[in-house]
């Protein structure tokens, strides 16, 4: 028996998975169905809108949703189509919108989606009212406080378990692994994997204060840490190392090392270089022309492991309260907001307040590397400190694991704790 719906919720997913998806899914919709609001799954997020096409579509109910905020995935599945590149893909999927009698439009996504839904409210005159919820595993959109994306909990607790196997693996074979994690600008996801599982070193892109990262700088950091490791008498060590670091690598360096491939304007595509054996070669070269020996570094990326899985009991209950929120905001009058598990019913943050109009995009949320959090993470890694240069004894030491002097030793490393 059809049910007489007053209106009509849309549910787009756009970008990368990320565990938690189908939470809010389920959420949003038993929430708006109780509410005597149709709701409708759209497929791949904007990939059919954008060319006007409603035929991938699915009617949600609630026996459809009761039980899916235990999987990983989205029921609805995802695409990287950014409607916001083209006017007329925009008008497109605003039309395609309205065809469908859309009164509501929940998006789940990043920093592209959450432009998109701005633009779609924009370009609707506010006739489609919109409510952004934020996902991502690399936890770096400004929520207020600590609150984190709905994914990320998951993605390092998983994250955290390959790590503590990659790290048995290294002590058992008496080698370094250098573990790739994803997060495109900001390091809270490999910090928080580090971190928690204990690793030998983290770097992240936030720790270095000039506009770019030298490879030199950041393989001086590997290097000293491999030495001091070894002068405690220990071969093995796990380095994490951010995927951002290589968005802050300058250009012309890396143009050195050859084999790199170039955009239309000869701009490095940063995608497509391999941090891991970039560094691997280089510090296995190092040791080399010393004249040391070191078992070959091991590289290992981090990422598509994580955003598929089941969500862990955080993001499940988190993504149920987004999910509720979301709908209760919409049909108490609200639009164009980005949605988060509110304290003391505080307001909540207006795309336009967070939306950077120079790029489009949502402000990055970046590690403060001043927290106490931070200082943390740093004490218990294994690298060069300026302890390590004020004790002589402590420097003799170091020098002869890594066949230098110590006044070769000094001149080498001493500017890493400067």
């Amino acid at each position: 028996m059809s049910k007489n719906y007053r209106k009509t919720l849309a549910i787009v997913v756009g970008g990368g998975p990320a565990p938690g998806i189908n939470g809010v899914i389920s959420a949003a919709t038993i929430e708006a169905i109780n509410n005597g609001v149709k709701v409708i799954g759209i497929y791949d997020g904007f990939k059919w809108l954008v060319n006007g096409d409603t035929s991938y579509i699915k009617a949600l109910e609630i026996a459809d949703v009761s039980r899916i905020h235990f999987m990983g995935g989205s029921i609805i599945r995802t695409s990287r189509e950014n409607p916001t590149k083209s006017p007329e893909k925009v008008k497109n999927v605003v039309k395609a919108l309205e065809e469908l009698k859309v009164d509501y439009l929940i998006t789940i996504g990043g920093d592209d989606t959450a432009f998109t839904s701005s633009t779609i409210e924009r370009e609707s005159k506010g006739k489609i009212k919109i409510a952004h919820v934020p996902k991502t595993i690399d936890n770096d959109l400004p929520l207020p406080g600590c609150q984190s994306t709905f994914g990320y909990q998951t993605a390092r607790h998983i994250g955290t378990s390959l790590v503590q196997n990659i790290m048995e693996d290294s002590k058992t074979t008496g080698r370094w692994y250098f573990v790739i994690s994803m997060g495109r600008k900001a390091g809270h996801l490999a910090l928080g994997i580090g971190k928690a599982a204990g690793a030998t070193l983290t770097i992240i892109g936030e720790e270095f204060k000039g506009k770019y990262v030298s490879l030199k700088h950041l393989c001086d950091i590997i290097e000293g840490a491999i030495i001091k490791r070894k002068s405690m008498g220990r071969s093995d060590g796990v380095a994490v190392l951010a995927e951002g670091l290589m968005e802050r690598f300058d250009p012309e360096e890396i143009k050195k090392l050859g084999n790199v491939e170039l955009d239309e304007f000869d701009n490095i595509r940063m995608s497509e270089l391999d941090l891991g054996k970039i560094v691997k070669n280089e510090i296995k070269k190092r040791f080399e022309e010393r004249g040391q020996k070191i078992a070959t570094p091991v590289t290992k990326d981090i990422g598509y492991e994580l955003r598929c899985v089941s969500p862990i009991p955080f993001d499940s209950e988190l993504t149920r309260d987004l999910g509720f929120c979301a709908v209760k905001f919409l049909l108490n009058g609200g639009s164009g907001a980005l949605i988060n598990v509110r304290e003391n019913k505080e307001p909540p943050i207006l795309l336009k307040n967070v939306i950077d109009p120079n790029t489009g995009k949502i402000k990055v949320r970046y590690v403060d590397t001043t927290a106490e959090s931070y200082e943390s993470a740093r004490n218990y890694m294994i690298r060069l400190n300026p302890e390590d240069f004020e004790d002589k004894e402590q420097i003799e030491k170091l020098a002869k694991t890594a066949n230098l002097t110590p006044a070769e030793f000094i001149k080498k490393f001493k500017y890493l704790v400067e």
